[in-house]
């Protein structure tokens, strides 16, 4: 009876001290917690002027009529290129004090771009949606210089 008490007090303690180490070991207590964490940066949103030059740069140099043929290429590149620019510029219209209302021709040509997005590289048709609507967009920032 006692030969039981003792293993099962040994066998209490071994469970005691290897719950203990294992709390040690995974920092849970103490140093680990004095340590300061890195704040998370908040990416910066670039200027309104910045973003709409960059996004008419880019469609100024993919124009529908250079390098991308009307029967054969989906012409990804160009539309990926396109696009990164207008969503900078999407990031920049929310941030800007004019307003939603004052944007809301702009993001419904950014949402039919995207939505051009959504349908793959290998589609022909989505090519207007992208690349057209690029070039409204454009004109339409022209049109529409906020202030």
């Amino acid at each position: 009876m006692i030969d039981a008490m003792i293993k099962g007090w040994g066998a209490a303690a071994s469970i005691t001290f290897a719950a203990a180490a294992a709390v040690t070991m995974t920092g849970c207590g103490g140093a680990a917690d004095a340590e300061p964490q890195a704040a998370t940066a908040k990416p910066s949103v670039v200027s309104l002027s910045t973003a709409t030059t960059r996004f008419q740069d880019a469609v100024t140099k993919f124009d529908l009529t250079d390098g991308c043929p009307k029967e054969t290429g989906s012409c990804w590149d160009k539309m990926t290129a396109v696009m990164e620019p207008a969503r900078e510029l999407r990031k920049a219209m929310n941030a800007h004090s004019a307003g939603p209302a004052f944007w809301s021709e702009a993001y419904s040509l950014i949402d039919k771009m995207e939505g051009g997005m959504a349908a793959g590289e290998d589609r022909f048709s989505n090519r207007p949606a992208v690349l057209g609507s690029a070039h409204e967009l454009s004109r339409w920032l022209n049109a529409h210089p906020a202030q």
